[in-house]
């Protein structure tokens, strides 16, 4: 039994299957090398880690997307804090070959990138994977398991940055994590740099580097994935969800809202309440 990581499988098909993984390790446990047995692509729902690969370094945070190889070797650390929850999607590679050839203007299976930060286009499935494991009962767990493989295969290569030094890396992970527990206050660039003690521009840089996202993207990424998730299982009302985001103006919550998911906050309860028992 490890004493650090648990595993429970949350559903499963056809050449799929789905995990909710908690780590619990932390800056005094040596990472150990693994190899991923399967094309995979998991959702981080909380914590930072450190993912070590052939692809390069990458720290890991809540709403983005880690894309993993199969065959390819890896190990995780935790150096900048103690735990993460993950929900993996693992694939048979007939399955991928199956969606490789149906999906317009993808080629082949490999994946050059290890990381799809948060953003607009990962947002809505962000918010279902947090719905589904937050006990409601999705309406076809089997298409968001291709939904998943579909984000991993269509990526691309993404933007090329500058590497982040390990002294940015540090500083930014205690950044997120703090925005993990508080994403709902009022933030501030300001209170973030200071935070990361170090000036805004520097820290504008740095953060980018470190999650391949600005903080305010990151950060409107967030509260909108949470609103959702809010929308979809509360009982509140649209307001209700938009305050406990972290939204003050309902009027700018609710245009933003439909930007990332299509509709309106209102017709998006009322699709996701029906699916739920």
């Amino acid at each position: 039994m490890n004493l650090v990581f648990d595993s429970r499988t949350l559903a499963s098909g056809d050449g799929w299957r789905i995990s909710d993984e908690v780590c619990r390790a932390g800056p005094s446990d040596r990472p150990f090398e693994e190899q991923h047995s399967q094309f995979s692509v998991s959702a981080v729902l909380a914590g930072t880690f450190v993912y070590h690969g052939s692809r390069g370094r990458s720290l890991m945070s809540s709403g983005s997307l880690l894309l993993g190889q199969q065959g390819a070797q890896f190990s995780c650390s935790h150096e900048h804090g103690f735990g993460d929850r993950c929900v993996a999607f693992y694939f048979d590679e007939s399955l991928i070959q199956e969606l490789v050839r149906e999906l317009p203007a993808v080629r082949s299976s490999r994946i050059s990138q290890v990381r799809i930060p948060p953003a607009e286009s990962t947002a809505p499935l962000i918010a279902d994977i947090q719905k589904f494991v937050g006990g409601a009962d999705l309406c076809d767990s089997e298409e968001l398991a291709l939904r998943m493989a579909a984000a991993a295969l269509t990526s691309g290569d993404g933007p090329t940055t500058q590497a982040a030094t390990p002294a940015e890396e540090r500083r930014v992970s205690a950044v997120l994590r703090y925005l993990d527990e508080n994403i709902s206050e009022r933030l501030s660039l300001a209170g973030l740099s200071g935070a990361a003690s170090m000036g805004r521009y520097q820290f504008l840089r740095a953060f980018r580097r470190v999650t391949g996202q600005t903080p305010w993207r990151f950060i409107l990424s967030r509260r909108l994935a949470l609103a959702a998730c809010n929308l979809a299982t509360g009982s509140g009302s649209v307001l209700d969800a938009a305050l406990a985001s972290g939204f003050s103006d309902l009027s700018e919550f609710t245009r933003r809202f439909r930007r990332y998911f299509g509709v309106t906050p209102g017709v998006y309860r009322r699709r996701k309440s029906c699916c739920s028992p």
